[in-house]
């Protein structure tokens, strides 16, 4: 069987799967903008790069985002006539919807299945637009919103099915819609993600931390901003290193705003939030982006773990922390309430109070042992729910419905 992905920035969440299928002896193609990664087996074919959106007027603002998809939406379509005529035809076509790259394959591929990946349906109420008691969305906003959501309306309208990663965000979509998305999270490997109490981490200065030597406490996103909590995170270390001068917390991310928006007078938050503070240097780390051995290193020497988020799309490394042991103290919000229950497998506060985050963080630091039923518990919870054979089971057993069905 040819199965076709499509996504704009390389194999994102469908790089198991692709490689799993691959390893089987399938035909794998990826349509993509950019490639993050090679596949060995896996055929990649990039399309032209579309220029941004294109914003001069109040009304051009508003359909910058459409007509950018629109125009992504045409150079897949067209990559996938090519590949009908140099004989490349796919069996089905598995594909992310929210940036209009699976808009127009019905149109050149009308016979072939089609399922969507549906990562995060946008609305003014009920998700990130309108979490912070600041951010009160106006009438502009609301139209934006509605717009940025019109890939994924035709794009729903169009597939044979879809597929979210988590029940929440399967929520978000039109009811018209759920009844066609499964749900199915990409899944971790639980093996290679997993405790391991004799880890250690070489720092680029030569130190080499170990569980417990000193009490580390650790912070990963993709970047270190508002909407992962970035600055509720930073406060409540400040308070924590106050009381406890052993502390040692360790922030991975980059630098830039992957969500959301730079502070006030540009910059990084990282360089807009630190002076405010009065945090020794030698007990906090910004190691920037790092490699996933080293993230699963940082997991399980982890005396507690950060996990903050808006009501928005779940991050891998929560799980993935989740299965190498760690204890997190996440944020009382829906996409963390789904996989965290507080007091059996994690601990949840309320997202804007640092201080409850600084209190539970040295709770656990005084009496660590007392949460070891909890971390075995995450674990559990990872290898109940998200275990990578699993899941790529389930992934496998819906497109071959598809399939069966077209």
């Amino acid at each position: 069987m040819h199965v076709a992905f499509v996504h704009r920035r390389g194999f994102g969440q469908f790089a198991a799967l692709a490689e799993h299928l691959a390893a089987n002896g399938h035909d794998v193609s990826l349509v993509c903008e950019t490639v993050d990664r090679r596949i060995p087996s896996v055929r990649v074919i990039l399309h032209r790069v579309e220029p941004g959106p294109r914003a001069h007027t109040t009304m051009a603002r508003h359909l910058g985002i459409p007509d950018h998809h629109v125009r992504i939406g045409h150079r897949v379509a067209e990559t996938f006539d090519a590949m009908v005529r140099h004989g490349q035809r796919p069996d089905i076509v598995i594909g992310h919807i929210g940036w209009g790259s699976m808009m127009f394959v019905k149109d050149v591929l009308p016979q072939v299945p089609a399922i969507g990946y549906c990562e995060f349906f946008y609305k003014a109420e009920g998700a990130d637009v309108g979490f912070a008691p600041e951010d009160i969305p106006d009438l502009e906003t609301r139209k934006r919103l509605r717009l940025r959501n019109v890939a994924q309306l035709l794009s729903l309208e169009a597939i044979d099915g879809g597929i979210s990663p988590t029940r929440w965000q399967k929520s978000l979509y039109p009811p018209s819609a759920q009844s066609r998305i499964a749900v199915c999270h990409e899944g971790v490997d639980t093996q290679r993600f997993r405790p391991d109490r004799n880890a250690s981490l070489k720092l680029p200065d030569g130190r080499v931390l170990k569980a417990g030597d000193p009490p580390i406490i650790t912070f990963v996103a993709r970047d270190l901003e508002p909407y992962r909590g970035f600055p509720q995170a930073l406060a409540a270390a400040a308070k924590v290193i106050h009381e406890n001068r052993d502390a040692l917390f360790v922030f991975v991310g980059g630098e830039g705003v992957s969500y959301g928006t730079a502070p006030p007078g540009g910059g990084s938050w990282k360089e807009a939030l630190l002076p405010t503070l009065d945090i020794p240097p030698d007990r906090i780390l910004f190691p920037g982006a790092i490699s996933h051995d080293l993230l699963r290193q940082l997991y399980q020497i982890s005396a507690a773990h950060i996990y903050l988020t808006y009501p928005f799309v779940l991050s891998w490394s929560v799980i993935e922390a989740m299965s190498c042991g760690a204890l997190i103290i996440g944020s009382d919000t829906a996409p963390v309430q789904e996989i965290i229950r507080s007091g059996t497998n994690g601990l949840l506060v309320p997202f804007f109070d640092s201080d409850a985050l600084a209190e539970t963080i040295l709770r656990v630091l005084r009496s660590p042992d007392d949460f070891l039923p909890l971390r075995i518990a995450a674990r559990k919870t990872v290898e109940t729910r998200f275990r990578l054979a699993d899941c790529l089971a389930r992934q496998k057993a819906l497109i071959n419905s598809v399939v069966k069905a077209a």
